[in-house]
């Protein structure tokens, strides 16, 4: 077995390691049934990511964080001076345990409301209303033939005006419409939350850095990367591609790449610190 990807030898990096940082991206979900966003194959890989905001499935499934995301959670208990930083919209961090004093939301989260208008600070956690207002309706129903496609992505249908009256208003300024509290392309990232983490990489030598199911090509998530790299970190990829040969070719010396998902192997990997996990999902 090639060093980079060695299990024994992360094990001893991991025990040696205080200081942790982890940056996940869509690849974490990929096993509860997330479609990941970017992809070899272009920008979509898969083009209905209405599937991220399905209610029925929040309902249907209250287990879908899956066990790479409880073993990030177990590390967060274990380890006070471990950061990790999420990409995803989809709370499944949180809703797997995940202390919140050590995860940052990136790119915000689906089941926050927020204000549209930039001088309303207006912001509501956890809002599973589905659909929000009765005009959005048509846009939340599930279909009964899956091969289908949602009104909403079928450029062939006509779509109904909805009056800006009927959607849902900011019950605080009255005049902003309520919306999804995620950052769309083109949007600036919290720089507070931003300035927060370079503030932690700063504090000292981060010892480990693990990157887990993303690519990383997006700023800032790039960025941490190099930062970890100059701050003393060995980095750990955990991708279905990581061990690709034009992933391979990004690999420092000393550094890991574990081509596998998430899901499978993240428990093994820090199993020195958070346990073995049982078949009741904990870790002892």
């Amino acid at each position: 077995m090639a060093p980079h990807n060695d299990i024994a030898t992360f094990h001893e990096a991991l025990r040696s390691s205080k200081r942790i940082l982890a940056l996940c991206g869509a690849g974490l979900s990929a096993s509860s049934g997330l479609p990941t966003f970017r992809g070899a194959g272009g920008l979509w890989r898969n083009h209905d990511a209405t599937s991220l905001a399905t209610m029925s499935a929040f309902r249907d499934d209250p287990g879908l964080p899956n066990p790479a995301h409880y073993a990030l959670a177990a590390l967060a208990e274990k380890n006070p001076d471990f950061l990790c930083l999420t990409q995803n919209v989809d709370d499944l961090s949180p809703r797997a345990g995940h202390k919140t004093e050590t995860l940052r939301k990136l790119h915000g989260s689906l089941f926050d409301v927020k204000c549209a208008n930039p001088k309303c600070d207006y912001v509501e956690r956890n809002n599973t209303t589905d659909p929000l207002c009765p005009a959005l309706a048509p846009a939340s129903e599930d279909l009964e033939d899956p091969s289908q496609t949602l009104p909403l992505l079928d450029p062939r249908k006509t779509l109904c005006k909805i009056e800006e009256d009927s959607l849902p208003h900011c019950p605080s300024c009255k005049t902003g419409l309520l919306r999804p509290g995620v950052v769309w392309f083109g949007e600036s990232l919290d720089m507070e939350m931003l300035d927060g983490v370079d503030s932690w990489i700063d504090e000292g030598k981060v010892d480990l850095m693990l990157v887990i199911g993303t690519s990383a090509q997006v700023w800032p998530a790039a960025g941490y990367i190099l930062k970890a790299h100059k701050a003393g970190a060995r980095v750990c990829t955990i991708n279905t591609e990581a061990e690709d040969k034009k992933q391979m070719a990004k690999v420092k010396p000393g550094d890991f790449a574990f081509g596998r998902d998430a899901a499978g192997v993240l428990p093994l990997l820090l199993e020195p610190v958070i346990g073995k996990m049982g078949n009741d999902g904990r870790f002892y």
